[in-house]
């Protein structure tokens, strides 16, 4: 097969990427210039797409002797995922780039450019299982959970549907992190040590709330109870997140003397209303925009329900209430049943639903009971 491995320039992709060589693929390595104002260097573990992890991408595939090629997606990335990440929060809701960015570049703009171009699949450095289902089932290609629990990445994954799966390779699914260093460092690979990339990309300080506060600008407003008493003054609702317990800056304690947590963010009034853990209780949930790793499932089904990206798996029961159009369609309405309650569940992230190890897909969360 042609195959275009994307190469962020850290040690998975790299490792990837040779595995793909390695298996007697015919394959070019690009790189995806992601930022419009690109830095010099990484800041230890935070950020990516410097210039730095441009001559660690090169540097790769030099090694590896396949060609190397920079796509320019800054624009796309900009407009797709970072216009998309203050959007949401500036609606008082809780974003996942990292999950947009796989939908939107990754799986959409750059296995599209690939497949004009003749290339038969993109090979990512994702941790994530790639399986063909059995024909009876009618599953086609089948998206699993890696090996390795502590660095599966099947949840930001769930959102690509049959047809991008059947265009996608994944060698390290099978592999843990440690083994894949060792691997680089015996491939001569200098990324063998580099540190991961985490927290959002795009910002690479981690000073999210900054970042938001530039894009989006002040808007004070009030803390209230679950009473509608003030209890403390923010400068932007943008700031918090549901089930945020630290910097709430509460100057009235709470009665019990308990800890107060974020209950909800509404932008139009400027309100951020806080209270205790308990009231943080979800029972079930409402899923917008679900996606299908395949058919889309006929009637309620029983599942398990991943509501954040390192968050744990929970019995629930699933029923795609309003149908969308055709296979992997946006449209539709789902709502999870949950057989025990989870806490700190916010507008905006996604749930995705698992049968055993295979991820069967997933929503945008819209709203909590």
């Amino acid at each position: 097969m042609r195959v275009l491995a994307a190469v962020s320039g850290g040690v998975d992709s790299a490792v990837a990427a040779a595995r793909a060589v390695d298996a007697g693929h015919d394959v070019t390595a690009v790189h995806l210039a992601l930022s419009l104002n690109p830095k010099s260097f990484r800041s230890g573990a935070r950020g990516c797409c410097t210039l730095e992890d441009a001559r660690d991408a090169r540097r790769a595939a030099d090694v590896l002797g396949i060609p190397f090629y920079v796509w320019d997606l800054a624009e796309r990335f900009a407009a797709d995922v970072v216009e998309d990440f203050v959007a949401e929060y500036a609606a008082g809701r809780t974003p996942n780039p990292c999950l947009r960015c796989n939908e939107r570049i990754k799986f959409a703009a750059v296995l599209d450019r690939a497949r004009a171009l003749g290339f038969d699949a993109v090979c990512t450095g994702h941790y994530a299982r790639l399986v063909d289902g059995e024909v009876d089932t009618g599953t086609g290609r089948e998206l699993h959970r890696a090996v390795d629990p502590g660095k599966d990445q099947s949840y930001v994954l769930g959102v690509l549907t049959a047809d991008q799966l059947a265009g996608a390779m994944f060698p390290l699914g099978d592999t843990t992190k440690a083994q894949v260093r060792d691997e680089a460092a015996a491939r001569g690979l200098a990324v063998a040590e580099k540190p991961d990339s985490h927290d959002i990309c795009f910002i690479a300080d981690g000073d999210t709330a900054g970042f938001l506060r530039t894009a989006i600008g002040d808007a004070p407003g009030d803390i209230v109870d679950t009473d509608g008493v003030v209890v403390g003054a923010h400068e932007g609702a943008f700031a918090f997140t549901v089930g945020q317990r630290r910097g709430l800056r509460i100057d009235r304690p709470a009665a019990d003397g308990r800890p107060r947590y974020v209950l909800d963010i509404s932008p139009v009034s400027r309100t951020v209303t806080v209270g205790a853990q308990s009231e943080l209780a979800v029972h079930s949930v409402l899923g917008i925009r679900p996606r299908w790793c395949g058919p889309a499932p006929v009637g309620a089904f029983s599942c398990g329900a991943q509501l954040r990206a390192h968050g744990e798996e929970l019995p629930a029961v699933a029923e795609l209430v309003v149908a969308g159009e055709g296979e992997g369609d946006d449209g539709g309405e789902l709502v999870v049943a949950l057989a025990a309650p989870a806490y700190g569940i916010a507008p905006g992230q996604a749930v995705v639903l698992y049968d055993g190890t295979r991820v069967v897909g997933s929503a945008t969360i819209s709203g909590c009971r």
